[in-house]
Order: structure tokens, then sequence, then C-alpha cells
């Protein structure tokens, strides 16, 4: 495990820009999410960040589980799920409590039904458990209670997957298969939905995150295959780009032959659909390719306030989330101009940005404290 145990920065820095693209892609009609992922093929950034975080997880708690057992390290993921599981709530709180100033202020209670808040109004009792319990959620608060279920189960993957990640992989993709096959599904409230991001489909990017920081530089043997595997990325990701693209140009909709369409259609966000996980793979692929763990381009200070959000992924996220809501009210009343759309996508990602340079300050400053408190009282050694 001593490669899991390694520093990427990567990951920081990828992270960071999956959180910018999910606050991009939250803001309806927004000409700036064209510099996302999203319109270029199947996959988004949700893919990044569940990836991403089964990777982490692994960096997080492998080396404690070797140090002190099974138990503390059990202890210490499940108070990370509390945190995530506040951190939600809270969020929750605050984005309904949004929802309905804007509505009363504006006058506007379509948004209340556009927002999907309609069962806090109908039943507010039975809304509040059901909240509580993460079945009940507005849009765009989907991902978090999602990460919460995947850490959730991870005491129970851990001590697999860094011996036998090779078994955990076959074991997710035959639940992610059987998910689909079977239309497994998580009830959501009210009563007719369902998780939006079905954990038990979205578990395989997660544990596939998680055994690829397992294999670490074992990930090089599939070098040998590097140019077919290039080629067949490239080739993939352009074909997914002309069908995302065509789905906004009607030129290219006609282009595209009707077996196909009956092939690849539906493609499935909830349970994500094969098509875009291939796609997220093929992505990593080309990044991994491109981008060697140790680029030097990788410290360049233009991409420090990337790698400050990616370190403070809770935090961003929730920023984030609160502030696309925030940008949709603003841009709607601007009559969605593209000056608009502009300014409030620069001065959210700004905000996101002095917030994570913020939690940076704070973190030095706690990481600082003890010694000085050991050297005032002078029990240091």
């Amino acid at each position: 495990m001593a490669a899991a145990s390694v520093r990427d920065i990567r990951l920081d820095l990828f992270r960071g820009l999956a959180l910018w693209f999910i606050f991009l892609d939250h803001i309806p009609t927004n000409i700036v999410s064209w510099l996302t992922v999203r319109n270029y093929g199947f996959s988004d950034a949700t893919e990044i960040f569940v990836f991403i975080s089964g990777y982490t997880a692994v960096i997080a708690y492998s080396r404690m589980l070797d140090d002190q057992g099974w138990p503390r390290t059990a202890a210490r993921i499940y108070r990370r799920v509390w945190q995530l599981y506040v951190a939600h709530i809270l969020l929750f709180v605050a984005f309904s409590a949004q929802i309905a100033w804007v509505s009363i202020a504006r006058d506007t209670p379509a948004l209340i039904e556009e927002m999907q808040l309609m069962g806090l109004g109908d039943n507010p009792y039975r809304a509040i458990l059901e909240a509580a319990l993460l079945k009940f959620r507005p849009v765009n608060l989907d991902v978090l209670p999602l990460y919460i279920v995947l850490l959730a189960a991870f005491p129970l993957v851990l001590p697999v997957v860094v011996r036998w990640p090779w078994v955990v992989i076959a074991v997710s993709i035959a639940l992610y298969a059987a998910t689909c096959q079977l239309n497994w599904s998580l009830p959501a409230y009210p009563d007719e939905k369902v998780w939006y991001f079905n954990p038990m489909a979205w578990q395989v990017v997660f544990h596939v995150g998680a055994a690829c920081a397992v294999f670490g530089p074992g990930l090089s043997r599939l070098d040998r295959f590097r140019t077919p595997l290039t080629l067949l990325a490239i080739a993939f990701i352009l074909f997914a780009a002309f069908i995302a693209l065509s789905w906004h140009y009607n030129p290219l909709e006609r282009l595209v032959p009707t077996w196909v369409a009956r092939i690849i259609y539906p493609i499935d966000k909830t349970n994500i659909d094969i098509l875009r996980f291939l796609h997220f793979l093929a992505i990593a692929w080309l990044v991994r390719i491109a981008i060697p763990i140790d680029a030097p381009g990788l410290k360049w200070s233009i991409w420090e306030p990337l790698r400050r959000c990616g370190e403070a992924s809770l935090l961003i996220f929730c920023i984030g989330t609160f502030l696309a809501l925030s940008g949709q009210v603003i841009v709607s009343h601007y009559e969605d101009s593209i000056l608009s759309q502009i300014v409030v996508s620069i001065l959210g990602i700004t905000i996101m940005c002095v917030a994570a340079y913020i939690a940076a300050w704070f973190k030095r400053g706690d990481s600082r404290a003890p010694g000085r408190v050991r050297a005032a009282t002078g029990t240091s050694r």
C-alpha cells in the first residue's frame, strides 16, 4: 500500500475542477457551462468527483488500517460520514430557506415546484423525517447523499480492496449489472420517486477508483497496450462528442443513424449507463497518459486555486450548490443575458476560491497551534 499513500497533486486539481464544473452546470442556460465536459460527451463532473472520492478514501484510510487496526479506522470513517451528513442537513436547510425566500420575495411560487420542494409544503412533518433519512432532497442536492452511502459501506470494503482489489472490482461490476438488469433502486420521497443517483449502480465508479489507488504504479502494466488503448479512447471520446453535440444541433442529429440511436438510447444517469462509465474511463486514461504524476506543470501557481478547492471539497461543494441557485435567480432576473451568465460564473468561482484559501489558512493555523501550546506549557519533547 506504499503507492496509495503517496500524495497525488492531480487528485486535488481534478476534484477542484469537478467542483467548478458542478457549479457551472447547475446554473440553467449558462453559456459558461460549455467549458465543462458535460456538453461534449456522455459523462460529466459527477463521475470525476465519485471516482476521486473512492481513490482518496483508500489513500486516507489504508495506512491507518495497517497502523491502528480496523475498529479505529472504521470509527474514523464513520466520523467523516457524520460530518458529511451534518453538512448535507445544514445545506438542505439553507437551500430550502433560500428557495422559499426567493419564491416569496419575487412572488414566484413555481420556483418551489421547479426545485422539487412541494413535499415540504404538502406534508412538512413527513418531509422533515424523509429529509433526515436522505430520501427527500431538492434539485442539486443528490451528490452528498450518494457519497454518504458509499462511504458508510466503505469500512466493509476497505480490508478487502487493499488485499484483493480485483475481487472488489468483480463484485462491484456484478452488483452494477444486477442493478441495471433487475431495476433495483432506493426509494425517495415523495413516494413515487427513487434516488437520482442510485448508490447500487454508482458504487462501481467509487470502487474502481478505490481499486486504482491500490494498484498504483501497477497500472503501468497497461502501458504495453498504450497505443491501441489510446486510439480506442480517442475514437470513443470523438463518437461521444458527436452524439452529445447532436442533442443541441439538429443538423448533427439527422446524421445519427437510426440503428445507432436504438442501441445507445436512453443514456441513463440514475444507474450510470455503461456508455457514461466507458466515456469517463476513456477520459481518465488519456489524462493519465497526458499528465503523469510527476508532471512539472502540476505545481504551476496558476493551478493553485483549483488545488485549494479540491483540498476543501466538502466546503466548496456546499458553497457551490448554494451559489448555483443564487446565480440562477440573478441570471433569470436579467432575462438570461449572456453578460449576466458570465459575470455570475466568474463571481461564483471567485467566491469558491476565496473560501478555499480561507479554509487552507485556518488549517495551517490549526496544524501549528498544538506545537505552540506545548512550547508555552513546557510539555514539548
